[in-house]
């Protein structure tokens, strides 16, 4: 299983707020393409994945829901007992997730994953817990490299490749994902 926080990670960590139709201010966020591939690719070879961040955002969650993600817990500054969670319901040890933060609020679930990871623009005190610090930032590309990096350990490059010149790119069911917000008890 991947597991990540959003903005820093899946984002450049900007927020816009935009006004909506009814004159409200919305928040807008911008996500890369190559990040979607990846988790896509992670997907499509079993691996489960989710989203634990501190904001909760519409944007987030329909960007979740498109990747087909697993697990979106909005709302949690603290991100041990959603994780907690997630190894309890799908019977998944600690060692078995991989987890991509970048600020101070992710450094408790990255001292107890297999797999903690960060984007090159994460703060230093998070880097020092990383295993893997991605060559690019969050909202970049690091996401999609740091799948790459999975899969290539894995040794799934071969069955990519393959896809990728063949054009045939199987087609995934949507998840029904888990969406706890904050609000919710954990």
């Amino acid at each position: 299983m991947v597991l990540m926080d959003v903005d820093g990670v899946l984002t450049d960590g900007q927020m816009f707020h935009v006004p909506g139709p009814d004159g409200r201010m919305v928040e807008f966020k911008g996500f890369h393409a190559l990040d979607g591939i990846g988790l896509r690719l992670l997907r499509g070879f079993g691996i489960k994945t989710g989203v634990i961040t501190g904001r909760r955002s519409p944007a987030t969650e329909d960007r979740a829901r498109s990747l087909c993600m697993s697990y979106i817990f909005m709302g949690f500054l603290a991100k041990t007992a959603p994780f907690e969670r997630v190894l309890s319901e799908t019977g998944i040890r600690a060692e078995e997730v991989a987890y991509i933060g970048d600020d101070w609020t992710d450094i408790p679930v990255m001292k107890r994953c297999g797999l903690a990871c960060a984007p090159a623009n994460a703060v230093e005190e998070g880097k020092k817990y990383a295993h893997y610090v991605a060559r690019k930032s969050g909202g970049s590309g690091a996401v999609r490299e740091i799948c790459d990096f999975i899969l290539k350990s894995q040794g799934r490059w071969p069955a990519i490749m393959e896809m990728v010149e063949s054009g045939k790119w199987d087609s995934l069911p949507p998840e029904n994902p888990v969406v706890v917000n904050a609000h919710q008890p954990v």
